[in-house]
Order: C-alpha cells, then sequence, then structure tokens
C-alpha cells in the first residue's frame, strides 16, 4: 500500500520537529507544558506544513493518550457524537485527544458540541487552523484554550527534511538520490516553509530521475519546474490575502518602493487584481492625500488602464503607481479629518443645519439673500465669515494642515485672506 514519503518521515518526538523553535526550543513554553504530562486544550494556528499535525501525534504518545482525528471540512455533527459515545467506556479509560484539523470550517453548533467534555475533561482538544482562530473560533472554544502560533518553518530547516527525504528514497527506489548542486537549498528556500511540500517535491524528483551511474540525479531544472509557484502563499478569501495586500498599503504609507512591488507582485501572482487595485487607490487619498493630490487622477488612470489590460500586462501601470505612491509626500490629514467628523456624526452630534445653509428651492426665488446666506463670491478673496457648522458645533475644528509643501502653502494662503 502506497504511503506518503512526508508521512513516513514524520517526526517521532519534538526534538525531530523541524522549526518552532519559540515554543518547542528546551526552554519553550509548549515542550514544558507536554513535559508535565498536563495537556490543556489547545489551538494550533499556523500556515501547513509548519508541524501542527506532528506535535499533535508527538503529545498524543508522549501522553499516552487516546488519540482521535477529525478533520472539519468533512467531519458532521454525527461524527463528534460518535467520538463522544466512546466516552467512559473501557476504550477511553483516561478520556480522549481529540486533535480537529481546520476547525475554522466547523459552525457554531458543531463546536458547541464539544463544550461540555472539554469543561469536564474527558475530552482534551487539540485544534489546528490556518486562520486566524480569534476570527474563526468561537469564543467559548477561545475561552477555554491556549493559542500557539506555528510559524513558517525557516529555509535551513527545510533542507534538513529535504535531505533526510533524499535518504528515505533512496531506499525506496534502491539506488542512491543524488541532488545536482543547489537543488536541496533551491527546494527549501522554494516551499514557502511548508515541510510537507518540500518532501513531497523530493518524491515525485526522486521517482521521475534519470539513473545515471547507478544514481538516480535530480536535476536543478528539474526542481525548479516543480517547485515554480511553491512558494506562493495566498488565499482570496483568508488570511493570506488581507496579510498581503496589507503589507502592501504599509509599504506604501511607509516609502518602501521596493517592498510594494514585491507585496504587489505577490498579490497578481496570485490573480487578484481588484485586490490590489483597491488598496491602490485607497493608498493614494488616505496615505498621500493634500500632500499631491495630483496622485489620484495619476492612480486611476493607471488603474484604468490595468483592468482594460487585464493580466499580466496590468503589472506595468499598476508599478507605475505603486512606485509614485511609494516614493510620493505623504499626508494623512485626509483621513484623520474625515473620521474625527464621522466620530462626531456617530455620537449624534449633528444639529439642525443652519438655515443660513438650508436648501431653499421651494421658498421662491431669490429667498437665499432673504435667509442671510452670504455669497462668498461677492467678497474680496471670495471669502466672507458666516457659520456653516450647526449651532452645537460651531467653532470645531476637523482637518489640520499637514507638514508637507502643498498643505502649507495652503494654510499661508487662507492665513492671509482670513487674517489669522
Amino acid at each position: 500500500m502506497y504511503r506518503p514519503l512526508a508521512d513516513e518521515i514524520r517526526p517521532l518526538t519534538l526534538d525531530e520537529v523541524y522549526g518552532q523553535k519559540h515554543i518547542l526550543g528546551p526552554s519553550g513554553l509548549l515542550r514544558r507544558i507536554i513535559a508535565s504530562g498536563e495537556v490543556p486544550n489547545m489551538i494550533f494556528y499556523g500556515p501547513s506544513g509548519s508541524g501542527k499535525t506532528t506535535v499533535a501525534n508527538i503529545i498524543a504518545r508522549e501522553t499516552h493518550r487516546q488519540l482521535r482525528r477529525l478533520n472539519a471540512t468533512t467531519a458532521s455533527l454525527s461524527d463528534v457524537k460518535d467520538i463522544i459515545n466512546e466516552l467512559d467506556t473501557f476504550l477511553t479509560p483516561d478520556g480522549i485527544l481529540l486533535y480537529l484539523d481546520e476547525i475554522q470550517y466547523f459552525n457554531k453548533k458543531q463546536q458547541q458540541s464539544l463544550l461540555e467534555f472539554i469543561e469536564n475533561g474527558k475530552i482534551t482538544l487539540i485544534a489546528s487552523t490556518t486562520e486566524n482562530p480569534f476570527f474563526y473560533v468561537y469564543n467559548a472554544i477561545l475561552s477555554r484554550s491556549t493559542v500557539f502560533e506555528f510559524k513558517e518553518v525557516p529555509p535551513e530547516e527545510v533542507k534538513k527534511a529535504v535531505l533526510r527525504a533524499c535518504q528515505k528514497m533512496s531506499e525506496r527506489i534502491g539506488v542512491a538520490v543524488e541532488l545536482e548542486e543547489g537543488v536541496a537549498d533551491w527546494i527549501a528556500s522554494s516551499s514557502g516553509g511548508d515541510v510537507r511540500k518540500s518532501v513531497n517535491a523530493v518524491e515525485l524528483l526522486a521517482s521521475a530521475a534519470p539513473i545515471r551511474e547507478g544514481k538516480a540525479v535530480v536535476s536543478l531544472a528539474d526542481a525548479r519546474e516543480v517547485s515554480r509557484r511553491s512558494s506562493m502563499h495566498y488565499d482570496r478569501d483568508g488570511d493570506q490575502h488581507f496579510d498581503a495586500v496589507s503589507a502592501l498599503m504599509k509599504s506604501l504609507r511607509g516609502s518602501d518602493p521596493d517592498a510594494a512591488l514585491h507585496y504587489l507582485a505577490r498579490t497578481l501572482a496570485a490573480g487578484d487584481l481588484a485586490g490590489a487595485c483597491r488598496r491602490i487607490l485607497c493608498s493614494a487619498s488616505e496615505d498621500i492625500g493634500l500632500a499631491y493630490p495630483q496622485a489620484v487622477p495619476i492612480v486611476k488612470a493607471c488603474v484604468d488602464t490595468a483592468l482594460q489590460l487585464g493580466l499580466p500586462e496590468a503589472r506595468l501601470p499598476l508599478a507605475e503607481a505603486v512606485i509614485l505612491l511609494a516614493t510620493a509626500p505623504k499626508s494623512n490629514s485626509v483621513v484623520t479629518a474625515i473620521d474625527a467628523a464621522w466620530a462626531d456624526v456617530e455620537k449624534g452630534k449633528a444639529g439642525t443645519v443652519p438655515r443660513e445653509m438650508q436648501n431653499v428651492h421651494a421658498d421662491g426665488t431669490g429667498f437665499e439673500r432673504d435667509q442671510g446666506y452670504k455669497y462668498p463670491h461677492d467678497y474680496p478673496g471670495h471669502w466672507v465669515k458666516q457659520q456653516y457648522m450647526p449651532d452645537g458645533l460651531a467653532g470645531t475644528k476637523y482637518y489640520e494642515y499637514g507638514d508637507n509643501k502643498a498643505e502649507q502653502a495652503a494654510k499661508r494662503y487662507w492665513e492671509a485672506i482670513k487674517g489669522e
């Protein structure tokens, strides 16, 4: 019976686990918890191939608990009930360690069905998820669990798994597996921190490698072809999407054109043209704003061009927009001003619009003058002092001029006109 190589060489002890030294190192909290034998309910959060399932298996083995596995993508409420029915039987005298993979796919009712049993300790829950548990796991489960974050495995750790996989494949196929120079490093660095993906690549490459002088030789060209897009971490609806577009916008705000181009490339390589366009358009007003107001029409033209072209050509006008925004002067005076005004409105600070400002189309021609409205264009400098705010907000200031050249020039202009 075929057994995937990644499962065959799965670590059996904590010392064999690749990466995760922050929680599994000699002084790591999770290691100390496992050593104590008193394992609480836990949620393992992190990317695929980072060791979540492996560590759950090790915990079950080292604590001598009966392990039951469910995958929330396929399991139903009846599957949960079947496990509950095993409690207090000779099969599970010391309770059950339930490993629930992809818990974010369980609905509220399914998650709540476990509460009574994880509360009394008959079931110890270890749930795993690739999504932020604080968004996808219900509070009742979260409050009874300890969250541990698993991180992408660094390339130097992944390389150890690659070399071990080569040894195992040599035993499996009966000839030595030889990697051309640079192959191990390439697979390790292109797997995106996913150990399972790197081992799967070795299995595929070694199985298909030509035999030369009694050795199965894995070429760098083949390795590049297999792992060409393996390092891509992106999902259109989950954390990876929001992390990438968030990093794009923060790089624009931070005036780092190189990082901005990197995240733009990641977003577009995943085909998310709309997500990139939306963040770029937003940044033009939110982060550049009045420091360089011409950025808005320029970026809008770039986005329109990109949408007309489609991918892959869309990367060119969008790259132009990204470089422009990243290197432009910055001002957030627009967003702070509208946010302050928005906050007052949400608090109910509105009040009646002053009579001078009201729309009086129903009162007849010429009523604007009768109501006391002063037409600014009739006055020097096209300005006249009058109250525009509702009475309860008279004198409120939302907008503060930014410290950039454009806004300071506008400030000096209006100070002269208003005599301030």
